[in-house]
This record gives structure tokens, sequence and C-alpha cells, in this order.
């Protein structure tokens, strides 16, 4: 997910003052967290890419940096938000980080850095329940849902005829495609997964688009979101340090299988997740990243 436009931060990203933890080390405070031993961590309710329950955040994105905070000595601390403060608590520097299917854009990393990829996220749609869609063609002149500010809000107002339905939150694209007042809703695919066992009222499927090809992002760049898309952490631009510590830690995932044990917990398939398209290197490289830098994988 991701947003269009830097909006200004909203109650709940502030700094909450609290004091360090004792018996900090060397290591871990010189990460240059807000609060050294402690990594705050704005998120949205995003179930079950990230969810707050208690102190602690749950879902896919959640134990990923669980797993890595560990590693790294610090204590994960939410603050409750929504999308558009995620972002802009990460870019005023009131948060550490920000997880949950946040997507790389080359605008997005000149205003904060980005982790490596966690996972890679397939585009998903979800559509009523015998409906097929299968290629950006075949949206053309259809009611189109996401959320505001997802990537997908451009690459919708790309398709010629089609009307953009934005909504605060994924709630509302299920209601009204459930409704019949959008013919697709573009999401993240484990929320469709989710919905789709929560909701049989609704009776929607998931369905994965064929991506546009690479003439048609030429003549229309936009549509580059309706490829699958690299997901990252999304942490402040001075914030060097942490972003290469939580890096490493990504990377020895993909490597010790703790990322597919991960995926498929969440319902989805390592094999979609965990294997970057041919664009993630070369979108990356010479932006953020090195010019010969890969982008981690499962074993091929």
């Amino acid at each position: 997910m991701s947003a269009i436009l830097l909006i200004p931060a909203v109650a709940g990203c502030g700094s909450d003052g609290d004091d360090e933890p004792k018996n900090v080390s060397a290591k871990t405070a010189a990460l240059g967290t807000i609060t050294p031993g402690v990594i705050k961590v704005a998120v949205q309710p995003y179930a079950p890419y990230t969810s707050v329950q208690g102190d602690r955040i749950v879902g896919l994105d959640g134990d990923i940096l669980a797993y890595a905070a560990k590693k790294l000595g610090l204590e994960v601390k939410p603050q409750v938000t929504d999308f558009a403060g995620m972002l802009a608590g990460v870019q005023s520097r009131r948060v550490d980080i920000t997880i949950g299917g946040v997507a790389w854009s080359a605008d997005r990393q000149k205003q904060g850095l980005f982790t490596d990829p966690p996972y890679y996220s397939p585009p998903a749609m979800a559509v009523r329940s015998g409906k097929t869609y299968k290629t950006v063609d075949d949206l053309k002149g259809l009611q189109l849902g996401t959320v505001e500010g997802y990537v997908w809000v451009k690459s919708i107002q790309a398709v010629p005829d089609a009307k953009l339905h934005a909504y605060p939150d994924a709630n509302g694209v299920f209601d009204d495609l459930g409704a019949g007042r959008v013919d697709v809703g573009f999401l993240d695919p484990l929320i469709i997964i989710a919905a789709q066992k929560e909701r049989p009222d609704l009776k929607i499927d998931t369905q994965y688009m064929t991506p546009p090809t690479a003439a048609q992002v030429k003549a229309k760049p936009a549509y580059e979101y309706f490829q699958p898309y690299q997901t990252g952490f999304y942490l402040p631009r001075k914030a060097t340090k942490l972003e290469k510590a939580i890096s490493a830690q990504i990377d020895a995932m993909y490597e010790n299988g703790e990322l597919e044990k991960l995926v498929k917990k969440y319902g989805g398939d390592p094999e979609q997740f965990l294997k970057p398209s041919a664009d993630v290197a070369t979108a990356r490289r010479g932006v953020d990243r090195p010019q010969d830098w890969t982008p981690p994988s499962i074993a091929q």
C-alpha cells in the first residue's frame, strides 16, 4: 500500500516521552532510535499485516519486525494511526519506522529510507464471485475501488473510462464491492484472502492480474502498480544505521526459512511473496541501492 501525497502528521504519531529501558547495550544504543533501546512503530489496523494486541504488533509485518527487533535488542512500541499518519510520522521523525505492506516508490524514497523488501506483493484483485478480470484492458469502464493514498489510486486513474472509488479503509472497499457499487477492489492480497474467510456473505473472490507489459507501463507509467510491487519497512532519512541493521535481519530471514514460515502462517504463497520480479532490482539500483544490489529471495 502506498500514499501519493505527503499528508501532515496526525495525532497518535508523536513521541510518547518514555524513558529509555535499562541495560541498553552500546551496540543497540548505536542504532540511533529516538529512545535508545526502543523502536517506535507507527501502524494502522490492517490485519493480517498489522494489528495491535495490547502492546504487541501482530500480523505478517508485525512478526517480521518483532523477529528483527529481538535480534537487535530493541523493544517494540506501537503507535496506532492511519496510513497518512504512518508516512508523516516517519517523514517528520516522530517515530522510528512504519510497517504494513508499504510499497517502495522512487518518490517516497526521497522522503525516507526503505529496508530491503521483507516480501513482494503480487497484484491482487477482490472481485464479485462469478466475475473474471485478467488484464488492464478488462478494467476499462469499470468501477474500481481502493484505499485513499494507496499506490493503486494513480493506476486506477490511468485506466480509460474507469471510475475511482477511494475509501478511508479496506472495509469500505469490501462493503461497496459486496453491494455491487464497485466491480473490482485493489488491496493487498492477504487482506482479500482474510476477508473471503471472515465475510462469506460478501461473495467475493481473489484474482491475480496478469501484469501489464513493459510497453504498456512505458506508455502509461501509472500502470507500474498493476505489477507486483516490493514492500519495505519505512524509516526517517537520517536513520541509516537502523535501516541497515533491519535490512540485514530481513536478508537473514530469507536464508534461514523464517520468512517462508511466516508467509504460510498468514495464508500466503512463498513462491508469490518471496521471489522478486525482474524490475525490482532495476527500480532501486542507482536510486537507493548500489548498482550491484541483488534483491533478497528464497531459493530458486
